[in-house]
């Protein structure tokens, strides 16, 4: 009982001093119970509220705006003037009149020609890419920059094989692009945005899918598309293709128009293979491509030729007399596998890997003569000019 007793008043002096304590807490400070309740109750909201779903990895943003304000100020509208000569003649009202007995009539009359087109500040210090045939034989090329500017630029250099030119502009506050690498290449699927001068009526952009990559429109060319349904037109040439975070993954440089039924068919020149051509022309003014001398095609596969089904590589269908392919040895119907250390998947793959042959340095070069397998060392030469076809351009 005593112990009970004992128990019973040392709860008591507990509770009585617990109610002095909260009385003298609420007579100082009247508020605080509120405070309390209101904390405990927002621990126990927050223990009861499920966190926000993080967004799935992958998933498209629900504006471009970002990228667009990041790649948009290193584009600018090309305005590139000549001076055209005519010699006004004669016309008859019939056509074959107007063929034989045309005559020249009035003095010589010259006039301004402008061609539209896009290009894209890739350096700080001005350096400018753009497509050739927008620049080609230029008296004056006039440069719209983002910020409402207009300057001077002067050709660097071209390269036809690629329509690739490089402009210099001597201006101050450039913003430069940022161009992606080989580790971040476009994929088919990406999105894409193409941002460029249409038909002169200011920088505009548009959106689509990469809708395949490593396209030619010219099988004898060194051409590598990037294809994409974003809406390329004629003023576009030259102007950025970029991905969803506002990176340069290729020039955009000709389509395929409506004229041949063709919708949403346009094509860029990869980030990496313009930055090859940048930086040979910067350095010294021209664009410099190995040359094996020897003309090729698909390997053909049968029964009889000792290659496996799936084969790949390319065979020899020509030489160039006294070229690096005959002085090495290499036949006609060789097949070539590999070049250097790199195997060779098909024609287009061989053309790229040649044409970035330095000259004058050996090259191994291996495959099959009659299913036998054999060995050559090559020492190409600078590739020769050619004119390659001109697709439909912007």
């Amino acid at each position: 009982m005593k112990h009970a007793a004992r128990t019973l008043a040392f709860i008591a002096r507990f509770v009585v001093l617990g109610l002095a304590v909260a009385f003298v807490v609420g007579l100082f400070w009247p508020g605080s119970g509120a405070f309390l309740r209101h904390r405990l109750a927002g621990t126990q909201e927050a223990a009861e509220t499920p966190a926000a779903p993080l967004p799935a990895p992958g998933a498209a943003p629900a504006s471009y705006a970002d990228a667009v304000a990041k790649a948009a100020p290193s584009v600018v509208n090309i305005y590139a003037n000549k001076l055209v000569t005519e010699q006004p003649r004669e016309l008859y009202s019939d056509p074959v009149l107007q063929r034989i007995f045309s005559v020249p009539s009035g003095p010589v009359r010259t006039r301004r020609q402008q061609n539209l087109g896009s290009g894209v500040i890739v350096s700080d210090d001005g350096y400018v890419l753009t497509n050739n045939h927008v620049i080609a034989n230029a008296d004056d090329i006039q440069l719209l920059l983002y910020d409402g500017r207009v300057a001077k630029a002067r050709v660097v250099g071209s390269d036809d094989e690629t329509d690739l030119a490089v402009l210099k502009v001597d201006a101050g506050n450039l913003p430069a692009i940022r161009m992606t690498d080989a580790e971040t290449r476009p994929r088919v699927g990406d999105v894409v945005l193409a941002i460029g001068n249409p038909f002169g009526i200011g920088q505009t952009v548009t959106m689509g899918i990469v809708s395949a990559i490593g396209r030619q429109l010219n099988l004898s060319s060194l051409e590598n598309f990037i294809q994409t349904d974003a809406a390329i037109n004629f003023g576009n040439s030259g102007g950025a293709l970029v991905n969803a975070h506002g990176e340069l993954v290729g020039i955009n440089t000709s389509l395929i128009g409506q004229a041949v039924g063709a919708e949403g068919i346009g094509f860029a020149i990869p980030a990496q293979s313009a930055r090859d051509v940048l930086d040979q022309i910067v350095k010294t003014g021209h664009v410099v491509r190995g040359w094996i001398g020897a003309d090729y095609g698909a390997v053909p596969v049968s029964a009889d030729s000792g290659l496996p089904s799936a084969a790949r590589g390319v065979v020899v269908n020509e030489l160039s007399p006294g070229g690096p392919a005959a002085l090495a040895g290499i036949q006609q119907r060789d097949v070539l596998l590999k070049l250097g250390d790199e195997d060779i998947l098909d024609t287009s793959d061989l053309r790229r890997h040649e044409a970035s042959l330095k000259p004058g340095v050996p090259v191994t070069i291996s495959g099959l003569r009659y299913g036998a397998p054999f060995t050559a060392t090559i020492t190409p030469t600078q590739r020769p000019p050619s004119a390659p076809m001109q697709p439909l351009r912007p």
